[in-house]
Protein backbone atom coordinates (compact mmCIF):
# COMPACT_ATOMS: atom_id res chain seq x y z
CA UNK A 1 0.00 0.00 0.00
CA UNK A 2 1.26 3.49 -0.85
CA UNK A 3 1.67 5.72 2.22
CA UNK A 4 1.63 9.47 2.62
CA UNK A 5 5.36 9.41 3.43
CA UNK A 6 6.00 8.16 -0.11
CA UNK A 7 4.55 11.35 -1.56
CA UNK A 8 6.53 13.53 0.85
CA UNK A 9 9.80 11.80 -0.02
CA UNK A 10 9.17 12.00 -3.77
CA UNK A 11 6.93 14.87 -4.97
CA UNK A 12 6.88 13.42 -8.50
CA UNK A 13 5.74 9.97 -7.40
CA UNK A 14 2.02 10.67 -7.53
CA UNK A 15 2.03 12.20 -11.02
CA UNK A 16 4.24 9.34 -12.23
CA UNK A 17 1.80 6.83 -10.79
CA UNK A 18 -1.09 8.57 -12.50
CA UNK A 19 0.66 8.47 -15.86
CA UNK A 20 1.37 4.76 -15.44
CA UNK A 21 -2.30 4.06 -14.70
CA UNK A 22 -3.37 6.05 -17.76
CA UNK A 23 -0.84 4.16 -19.87
CA UNK A 24 -2.06 0.82 -18.52
CA UNK A 25 -5.62 1.79 -19.45
CA UNK A 26 -4.54 2.59 -23.00
CA UNK A 27 -2.45 -0.59 -23.24
CA UNK A 28 -5.39 -2.83 -22.29
CA UNK A 29 -7.61 -1.10 -24.83
CA UNK A 30 -5.04 -1.37 -27.64
CA UNK A 31 -4.30 -5.00 -26.88
CA UNK A 32 -8.07 -5.70 -26.82
CA UNK A 33 -8.52 -4.26 -30.37
CA UNK A 34 -10.14 -0.94 -29.54
CA UNK A 35 -9.88 1.69 -32.27
CA UNK A 36 -7.37 4.48 -31.65
CA UNK A 37 -10.00 7.20 -31.33
CA UNK A 38 -11.66 5.33 -28.46
CA UNK A 39 -8.31 4.74 -26.76
CA UNK A 40 -7.47 8.46 -26.90
CA UNK A 41 -10.92 9.49 -25.58
CA UNK A 42 -10.78 7.04 -22.69
CA UNK A 43 -7.25 8.01 -21.70
CA UNK A 44 -8.20 11.70 -21.70
CA UNK A 45 -11.29 10.94 -19.61
CA UNK A 46 -9.19 9.03 -17.08
CA UNK A 47 -6.60 11.82 -16.95
CA UNK A 48 -9.37 14.34 -16.24
CA UNK A 49 -10.63 12.09 -13.43
CA UNK A 50 -7.09 12.20 -12.03
CA UNK A 51 -7.21 16.03 -12.17
CA UNK A 52 -4.49 16.35 -14.81
CA UNK A 53 -4.96 19.54 -16.87
CA UNK A 54 -5.83 18.61 -20.46
CA UNK A 55 -3.65 21.41 -21.86
CA UNK A 56 -0.59 19.94 -20.14
CA UNK A 57 -1.28 16.40 -21.38
CA UNK A 58 0.12 14.96 -24.62
CA UNK A 59 -0.73 11.47 -25.87
CA UNK A 60 0.85 9.63 -28.80
CA UNK A 61 -0.64 6.27 -29.83
CA UNK A 62 0.68 3.69 -32.26
CA UNK A 63 -0.21 0.02 -32.68
CA UNK A 64 2.79 -1.18 -30.65
CA UNK A 65 3.59 1.76 -28.35
CA UNK A 66 1.64 4.32 -26.33
CA UNK A 67 3.43 7.43 -25.08
CA UNK A 68 2.16 10.03 -22.64
CA UNK A 69 3.76 13.26 -21.46
CA UNK A 70 2.76 15.98 -19.04
CA UNK A 71 4.44 19.37 -18.94
CA UNK A 72 3.89 22.61 -17.04
CA UNK A 73 6.29 24.58 -19.23
CA UNK A 74 9.24 24.21 -16.86
CA UNK A 75 9.13 20.52 -16.03
CA UNK A 76 8.13 17.51 -18.08
CA UNK A 77 7.48 13.82 -17.35
CA UNK A 78 7.24 11.33 -20.21
CA UNK A 79 6.47 7.64 -20.03
CA UNK A 80 5.66 5.00 -22.63
CA UNK A 81 4.21 1.50 -22.69
CA UNK A 82 4.70 -1.28 -25.25
CA UNK A 83 1.64 -3.18 -26.56
CA UNK A 84 2.68 -6.68 -27.58
CA UNK A 85 -0.11 -9.23 -27.02
CA UNK A 86 -2.85 -8.17 -29.40
CA UNK A 87 -6.18 -9.99 -29.38
CA UNK A 88 -9.88 -9.08 -29.51
CA UNK A 89 -11.62 -8.69 -26.15
CA UNK A 90 -14.87 -6.74 -26.21
CA UNK A 91 -15.52 -7.50 -22.56
CA UNK A 92 -12.44 -5.53 -21.47
CA UNK A 93 -13.28 -2.64 -23.80
CA UNK A 94 -16.77 -2.44 -22.31
CA UNK A 95 -15.46 -2.76 -18.73
CA UNK A 96 -12.85 -0.01 -19.18
CA UNK A 97 -15.38 2.36 -20.69
CA UNK A 98 -17.64 1.79 -17.71
CA UNK A 99 -14.74 2.19 -15.25
CA UNK A 100 -13.68 5.53 -16.73
CA UNK A 101 -17.17 6.95 -16.06
CA UNK A 102 -17.79 5.18 -12.74
CA UNK A 103 -14.48 6.44 -11.31
CA UNK A 104 -15.66 10.00 -11.90
CA UNK A 105 -19.23 9.46 -10.73
CA UNK A 106 -18.25 7.69 -7.50
CA UNK A 107 -15.14 9.81 -6.88
CA UNK A 108 -12.71 6.89 -6.76
CA UNK A 109 -9.32 7.25 -5.15
CA UNK A 110 -6.22 6.23 -7.10
CA UNK A 111 -6.07 3.00 -5.08
CA UNK A 112 -9.67 2.16 -5.99
CA UNK A 113 -9.08 2.91 -9.67
CA UNK A 114 -5.89 0.86 -9.71
CA UNK A 115 -7.61 -2.09 -8.02
CA UNK A 116 -10.47 -2.06 -10.54
CA UNK A 117 -8.04 -1.68 -13.45
CA UNK A 118 -6.01 -4.65 -12.22
CA UNK A 119 -9.20 -6.68 -11.90
CA UNK A 120 -10.11 -5.94 -15.53
CA UNK A 121 -6.58 -6.70 -16.77
CA UNK A 122 -6.53 -10.07 -14.99
CA UNK A 123 -10.15 -11.02 -15.75
CA UNK A 124 -10.79 -14.38 -17.34
CA UNK A 125 -12.39 -14.90 -20.72
CA UNK A 126 -16.17 -14.94 -20.85
CA UNK A 127 -16.16 -18.37 -22.52
CA UNK A 128 -14.00 -21.47 -22.09
CA UNK A 129 -11.76 -22.42 -25.03
CA UNK A 130 -13.87 -25.44 -26.03
CA UNK A 131 -17.00 -23.30 -26.25
CA UNK A 132 -15.12 -20.68 -28.29
CA UNK A 133 -13.98 -23.41 -30.71
CA UNK A 134 -17.60 -24.53 -31.12
CA UNK A 135 -18.64 -20.90 -31.64
CA UNK A 136 -15.90 -20.44 -34.26
CA UNK A 137 -17.07 -23.58 -36.04
CA UNK A 138 -20.69 -22.51 -36.20
CA UNK A 139 -19.64 -18.99 -37.25
CA UNK A 140 -17.91 -20.48 -40.30
CA UNK A 141 -20.92 -22.72 -40.86
CA UNK A 142 -23.12 -19.63 -40.86
CA UNK A 143 -20.81 -18.01 -43.42
CA UNK A 144 -21.02 -21.15 -45.57
CA UNK A 145 -24.82 -21.04 -45.44
CA UNK A 146 -24.74 -17.40 -46.52
CA UNK A 147 -22.66 -18.54 -49.50
CA UNK A 148 -25.46 -20.92 -50.53
CA UNK A 149 -24.45 -24.31 -49.11
CA UNK A 150 -26.90 -26.93 -47.82
CA UNK A 151 -27.24 -27.87 -44.16
CA UNK A 152 -25.04 -30.95 -44.48
CA UNK A 153 -22.20 -28.80 -45.79
CA UNK A 154 -22.96 -26.38 -42.93
CA UNK A 155 -22.11 -29.04 -40.35
CA UNK A 156 -19.09 -30.26 -42.33
CA UNK A 157 -17.78 -26.67 -42.35
CA UNK A 158 -18.45 -26.22 -38.64
CA UNK A 159 -16.52 -29.39 -37.78
CA UNK A 160 -13.50 -28.47 -39.92
CA UNK A 161 -13.42 -24.94 -38.52
CA UNK A 162 -13.58 -26.23 -34.94
CA UNK A 163 -10.55 -28.45 -35.53
CA UNK A 164 -8.69 -25.62 -37.27
CA UNK A 165 -9.45 -23.22 -34.42
CA UNK A 166 -8.25 -25.69 -31.80
CA UNK A 167 -5.01 -26.19 -33.74
CA UNK A 168 -4.44 -22.43 -33.84
CA UNK A 169 -5.17 -22.23 -30.12
CA UNK A 170 -2.59 -24.93 -29.40
CA UNK A 171 -0.02 -23.24 -31.65
CA UNK A 172 -0.49 -19.95 -29.79
CA UNK A 173 -0.08 -21.72 -26.44
CA UNK A 174 3.19 -23.18 -27.72
CA UNK A 175 4.38 -19.63 -28.61
CA UNK A 176 4.63 -20.44 -32.31
CA UNK A 177 4.86 -17.35 -34.54
CA UNK A 178 1.30 -16.01 -34.91
CA UNK A 179 1.46 -15.90 -38.71
CA UNK A 180 2.79 -19.47 -38.80
CA UNK A 181 -0.08 -20.47 -36.49
CA UNK A 182 -2.55 -18.96 -38.94
CA UNK A 183 -0.98 -20.82 -41.88
CA UNK A 184 -0.98 -24.14 -39.98
CA UNK A 185 -4.59 -23.84 -38.83
CA UNK A 186 -5.89 -22.78 -42.26
CA UNK A 187 -3.96 -25.66 -43.86
CA UNK A 188 -5.50 -28.16 -41.42
CA UNK A 189 -9.04 -26.80 -41.79
CA UNK A 190 -8.84 -26.73 -45.60
CA UNK A 191 -7.41 -30.25 -45.79
CA UNK A 192 -10.24 -31.57 -43.62
CA UNK A 193 -12.77 -29.65 -45.72
CA UNK A 194 -11.37 -31.29 -48.85
CA UNK A 195 -11.81 -34.72 -47.28
CA UNK A 196 -15.48 -34.00 -46.48
CA UNK A 197 -16.31 -33.87 -50.19
CA UNK A 198 -15.70 -37.63 -50.19
CA UNK A 199 -18.49 -38.06 -47.65
CA UNK A 200 -22.09 -38.52 -48.81
CA UNK A 201 -25.08 -36.27 -48.16
CA UNK A 202 -24.11 -32.80 -49.41
CA UNK A 203 -25.21 -31.30 -52.71
CA UNK A 204 -22.65 -28.47 -52.27
CA UNK A 205 -19.49 -30.45 -51.40
CA UNK A 206 -17.00 -27.69 -52.30
CA UNK A 207 -18.53 -24.91 -50.23
CA UNK A 208 -16.82 -26.00 -46.96
CA UNK A 209 -13.49 -25.19 -48.63
CA UNK A 210 -14.63 -21.57 -48.94
CA UNK A 211 -15.74 -21.05 -45.36
CA UNK A 212 -13.78 -23.44 -43.11
CA UNK A 213 -10.97 -20.93 -42.44
CA UNK A 214 -13.01 -17.76 -42.13
CA UNK A 215 -12.62 -17.73 -38.34
CA UNK A 216 -9.16 -16.31 -39.16
CA UNK A 217 -10.35 -13.47 -41.44
CA UNK A 218 -9.30 -10.29 -39.57
CA UNK A 219 -12.62 -8.46 -39.87
CA UNK A 220 -12.24 -6.22 -36.82
CA UNK A 221 -8.58 -5.32 -37.56
CA UNK A 222 -9.67 -4.44 -41.11
CA UNK A 223 -12.46 -2.17 -39.89
CA UNK A 224 -10.23 -0.63 -37.19
CA UNK A 225 -7.54 0.09 -39.78
CA UNK A 226 -10.03 1.97 -41.95
CA UNK A 227 -11.46 3.77 -38.89
CA UNK A 228 -8.00 4.89 -37.78
CA UNK A 229 -7.13 6.17 -41.25
CA UNK A 230 -10.43 8.06 -41.48
CA UNK A 231 -9.82 9.55 -38.01
CA UNK A 232 -6.34 10.68 -39.15
CA UNK A 233 -4.44 8.21 -36.96
CA UNK A 234 -2.31 7.36 -39.98
CA UNK A 235 0.56 5.47 -38.31
CA UNK A 236 -1.72 3.25 -36.25
CA UNK A 237 -4.06 2.67 -39.19
CA UNK A 238 -1.25 1.73 -41.57
CA UNK A 239 0.25 -0.68 -39.03
CA UNK A 240 -3.12 -2.35 -38.50
CA UNK A 241 -3.56 -2.58 -42.29
CA UNK A 242 -0.16 -4.21 -42.77
CA UNK A 243 -0.84 -6.65 -39.94
CA UNK A 244 -4.17 -7.50 -41.61
CA UNK A 245 -2.47 -8.13 -44.95
CA UNK A 246 0.04 -10.45 -43.26
CA UNK A 247 -2.78 -12.37 -41.59
CA UNK A 248 -4.70 -12.77 -44.85
CA UNK A 249 -1.50 -13.73 -46.64
CA UNK A 250 -0.66 -16.37 -44.01
CA UNK A 251 -4.17 -17.77 -44.22
CA UNK A 252 -4.01 -17.86 -48.02
CA UNK A 253 -0.64 -19.62 -47.91
CA UNK A 254 -2.08 -22.40 -45.74
CA UNK A 255 -5.14 -22.74 -47.97
CA UNK A 256 -3.14 -22.78 -51.21
CA UNK A 257 -0.68 -25.32 -49.79
CA UNK A 258 -3.59 -27.59 -48.86
CA UNK A 259 -5.31 -27.37 -52.24
CA UNK A 260 -2.02 -27.91 -54.07
CA UNK A 261 -1.28 -31.05 -52.06
CA UNK A 262 -4.85 -32.27 -52.58
CA UNK A 263 -4.79 -31.35 -56.30
CA UNK A 264 -7.89 -29.15 -56.02
CA UNK A 265 -8.72 -26.77 -58.87
CA UNK A 266 -9.65 -23.14 -58.25
CA UNK A 267 -12.59 -23.71 -55.89
CA UNK A 268 -13.00 -19.96 -55.27
CA UNK A 269 -14.86 -19.52 -58.58
CA UNK A 270 -17.86 -21.72 -57.64
CA UNK A 271 -21.25 -20.02 -57.43
CA UNK A 272 -21.81 -18.39 -54.02
CA UNK A 273 -25.04 -16.54 -54.76
CA UNK A 274 -27.54 -17.46 -52.00
CA UNK A 275 -30.73 -19.07 -53.22
CA UNK A 276 -32.58 -19.48 -49.93
CA UNK A 277 -35.31 -17.50 -48.20
CA UNK A 278 -34.66 -14.48 -46.00
CA UNK A 279 -35.54 -16.64 -43.00
CA UNK A 280 -32.52 -18.84 -43.79
CA UNK A 281 -30.37 -15.71 -44.26
CA UNK A 282 -31.52 -14.50 -40.84
CA UNK A 283 -30.74 -17.79 -39.08
CA UNK A 284 -27.32 -18.08 -40.75
CA UNK A 285 -26.46 -14.44 -39.97
CA UNK A 286 -27.46 -14.82 -36.31
CA UNK A 287 -25.37 -17.99 -36.00
CA UNK A 288 -22.34 -16.32 -37.61
CA UNK A 289 -22.64 -13.15 -35.49
CA UNK A 290 -23.01 -15.03 -32.20
CA UNK A 291 -20.23 -17.44 -33.17
CA UNK A 292 -17.81 -14.58 -33.83
CA UNK A 293 -18.97 -12.92 -30.60
CA UNK A 294 -17.55 -15.86 -28.64
CA UNK A 295 -14.20 -15.36 -30.42
CA UNK A 296 -14.34 -11.62 -29.66
CA UNK A 297 -15.29 -12.25 -26.00
CA UNK A 298 -18.50 -10.22 -26.20
CA UNK A 299 -20.33 -10.30 -22.82
CA UNK A 300 -23.06 -12.96 -22.67
CA UNK A 301 -25.77 -10.42 -21.93
CA UNK A 302 -25.17 -8.81 -25.34
CA UNK A 303 -25.32 -11.95 -27.51
CA UNK A 304 -28.99 -11.46 -28.37
CA UNK A 305 -28.29 -7.86 -29.39
CA UNK A 306 -25.42 -8.94 -31.66
CA UNK A 307 -27.55 -11.73 -33.17
CA UNK A 308 -30.30 -9.24 -33.98
CA UNK A 309 -27.72 -6.83 -35.43
CA UNK A 310 -26.30 -9.61 -37.61
CA UNK A 311 -29.76 -10.43 -38.95
CA UNK A 312 -30.49 -6.79 -39.78
CA UNK A 313 -27.14 -6.15 -41.46
CA UNK A 314 -27.05 -9.32 -43.60
CA UNK A 315 -30.72 -9.27 -44.63
CA UNK A 316 -30.44 -5.58 -45.55
CA UNK A 317 -27.24 -6.27 -47.50
CA UNK A 318 -28.80 -9.16 -49.41
CA UNK A 319 -32.00 -7.25 -50.18
CA UNK A 320 -30.12 -4.22 -51.53
CA UNK A 321 -27.60 -6.38 -53.40
CA UNK A 322 -29.83 -9.05 -54.93
CA UNK A 323 -33.39 -7.67 -54.91
CA UNK A 324 -32.56 -4.05 -55.75
CA UNK A 325 -29.43 -5.02 -57.75
CA UNK A 326 -27.38 -2.15 -56.29
CA UNK A 327 -24.22 -4.18 -55.75
CA UNK A 328 -22.38 -5.70 -52.79
CA UNK A 329 -20.57 -2.53 -51.59
CA UNK A 330 -23.78 -0.48 -51.51
CA UNK A 331 -25.69 -3.28 -49.79
CA UNK A 332 -22.96 -3.65 -47.17
CA UNK A 333 -22.82 0.12 -46.64
CA UNK A 334 -26.57 0.39 -46.04
CA UNK A 335 -26.61 -2.69 -43.80
CA UNK A 336 -23.74 -1.38 -41.66
CA UNK A 337 -25.22 2.12 -41.48
CA UNK A 338 -28.64 0.80 -40.43
CA UNK A 339 -27.15 -1.30 -37.63
CA UNK A 340 -25.03 1.64 -36.46
CA UNK A 341 -28.01 4.03 -36.44
CA UNK A 342 -30.08 1.61 -34.38
CA UNK A 343 -27.16 0.96 -32.02
CA UNK A 344 -26.90 4.68 -31.15
CA UNK A 345 -30.20 4.23 -29.32
CA UNK A 346 -29.64 0.66 -28.10
CA UNK A 347 -26.37 1.44 -26.25
CA UNK A 348 -28.30 3.60 -23.77
CA UNK A 349 -30.27 0.52 -22.69
CA UNK A 350 -27.47 -2.07 -22.65
CA UNK A 351 -24.77 0.36 -21.37
CA UNK A 352 -21.84 -0.61 -23.55
CA UNK A 353 -19.65 1.11 -26.18
CA UNK A 354 -21.31 1.15 -29.58
CA UNK A 355 -18.53 -0.81 -31.33
CA UNK A 356 -19.04 -3.76 -28.95
CA UNK A 357 -22.42 -4.20 -30.66
CA UNK A 358 -21.82 -3.01 -34.21
CA UNK A 359 -18.53 -4.74 -35.05
CA UNK A 360 -19.61 -8.34 -34.33
CA UNK A 361 -22.93 -7.59 -36.05
CA UNK A 362 -21.34 -6.62 -39.38
CA UNK A 363 -18.58 -9.26 -39.45
CA UNK A 364 -20.85 -11.70 -41.39
CA UNK A 365 -20.78 -9.15 -44.24
CA UNK A 366 -16.97 -9.28 -44.64
CA UNK A 367 -16.33 -10.41 -48.27
CA UNK A 368 -14.28 -13.48 -47.43
CA UNK A 369 -14.77 -15.20 -50.81
CA UNK A 370 -13.63 -12.13 -52.74
CA UNK A 371 -10.53 -11.87 -50.55
CA UNK A 372 -9.84 -15.54 -51.24
CA UNK A 373 -10.15 -14.97 -54.97
CA UNK A 374 -7.80 -12.01 -54.82
CA UNK A 375 -5.08 -13.84 -52.88
CA UNK A 376 -5.53 -17.04 -54.91
CA UNK A 377 -5.21 -15.01 -58.09
CA UNK A 378 -2.01 -13.30 -56.94
CA UNK A 379 -0.44 -16.67 -56.19
CA UNK A 380 -1.39 -18.02 -59.64
CA UNK A 381 -0.94 -14.79 -61.60
CA UNK A 382 1.82 -16.27 -63.79
CA UNK A 383 -0.63 -18.73 -65.39
CA UNK A 384 -3.47 -16.25 -65.93
CA UNK A 385 -4.94 -15.07 -69.20
CA UNK A 386 -6.42 -11.58 -69.68
CA UNK A 387 -9.96 -12.65 -68.76
CA UNK A 388 -8.83 -14.27 -65.50
CA UNK A 389 -6.71 -11.25 -64.64
CA UNK A 390 -9.72 -8.95 -65.11
CA UNK A 391 -11.74 -11.20 -62.78
CA UNK A 392 -8.91 -10.94 -60.26
CA UNK A 393 -8.88 -7.17 -60.55
CA UNK A 394 -12.68 -7.02 -60.20
CA UNK A 395 -12.61 -9.20 -57.06
CA UNK A 396 -9.97 -6.94 -55.52
CA UNK A 397 -11.89 -3.75 -56.27
CA UNK A 398 -15.21 -5.11 -54.96
CA UNK A 399 -13.58 -6.56 -51.81
CA UNK A 400 -11.80 -3.26 -51.05
CA UNK A 401 -14.93 -1.19 -51.67
CA UNK A 402 -17.03 -3.51 -49.52
CA UNK A 403 -14.64 -3.31 -46.58
CA UNK A 404 -14.49 0.48 -46.92
CA UNK A 405 -18.29 0.61 -47.20
CA UNK A 406 -18.73 -1.40 -43.98
CA UNK A 407 -16.27 0.80 -42.06
CA UNK A 408 -17.80 4.04 -43.36
CA UNK A 409 -21.32 2.72 -42.79
CA UNK A 410 -20.48 2.11 -39.13
CA UNK A 411 -18.78 5.51 -38.77
CA UNK A 412 -21.18 7.82 -40.63
CA UNK A 413 -24.06 7.82 -38.10
CA UNK A 414 -21.58 8.61 -35.31
CA UNK A 415 -20.04 11.38 -37.40
CA UNK A 416 -23.40 13.04 -37.98
CA UNK A 417 -24.65 12.38 -34.45
CA UNK A 418 -21.34 13.27 -32.81
CA UNK A 419 -22.38 16.88 -32.33
CA UNK A 420 -25.48 15.90 -30.36
CA UNK A 421 -23.99 12.91 -28.54
CA UNK A 422 -20.71 14.67 -27.87
CA UNK A 423 -22.46 17.76 -26.49
CA UNK A 424 -24.58 15.76 -24.05
CA UNK A 425 -21.59 13.70 -22.92
CA UNK A 426 -19.45 16.81 -22.50
CA UNK A 427 -22.11 18.48 -20.37
CA UNK A 428 -22.45 15.37 -18.20
CA UNK A 429 -18.68 15.10 -17.93
CA UNK A 430 -18.34 18.78 -16.95
CA UNK A 431 -20.87 18.27 -14.17
CA UNK A 432 -19.00 15.22 -12.87
CA UNK A 433 -15.67 17.06 -13.10
CA UNK A 434 -16.97 20.07 -11.18
CA UNK A 435 -18.39 17.75 -8.54
CA UNK A 436 -15.06 15.94 -8.23
CA UNK A 437 -13.12 19.23 -8.02
CA UNK A 438 -15.42 20.30 -5.21
CA UNK A 439 -14.86 17.06 -3.32
CA UNK A 440 -11.10 17.28 -3.77
CA UNK A 441 -11.12 20.88 -2.53
CA UNK A 442 -13.07 19.89 0.59
CA UNK A 443 -10.59 17.08 1.30
CA UNK A 444 -7.64 19.44 0.92
CA UNK A 445 -9.12 21.94 3.40
CA UNK A 446 -9.99 19.37 6.03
Amino acid sequence: MITEETYIDDPYFEIGRKLLLILKTGQILMESAADTSRIARTMKRVSAFMMIPQKALHIHITYTTIMISISDGNHSITKFQKCLRHSIDMKKISALSKLSWTAMEKNYSLDEYEANLKKIAESHKEYISTFVAIGAGFACGGFCKLFGCDWVAFFYTAFCAMIGFRIRFLCNNCNINPYASIAISSFAATTLAYLTHLLPGSLTPWHPLLACSLFIVPGIPLINAVDDLLDNYIVSGMTRAINTILMVGSMSFGIVLAIKICYVTDFTMINTRPNSSFLVYAVAAAIAAVGFSTIFNVPRRLLWVVALGGIISVCTRNFVNFNLDMGLPMGSFIGAMLVSCLSIKVVHYVHTPIHVITLPSVIPMIPGVLMYRLMFGFINISTMDIASFMQLFQSGVIASLTILAIAVGIAIPNIFARGYLGHSKKEHFKQLLQKRKGMCFKKSTV
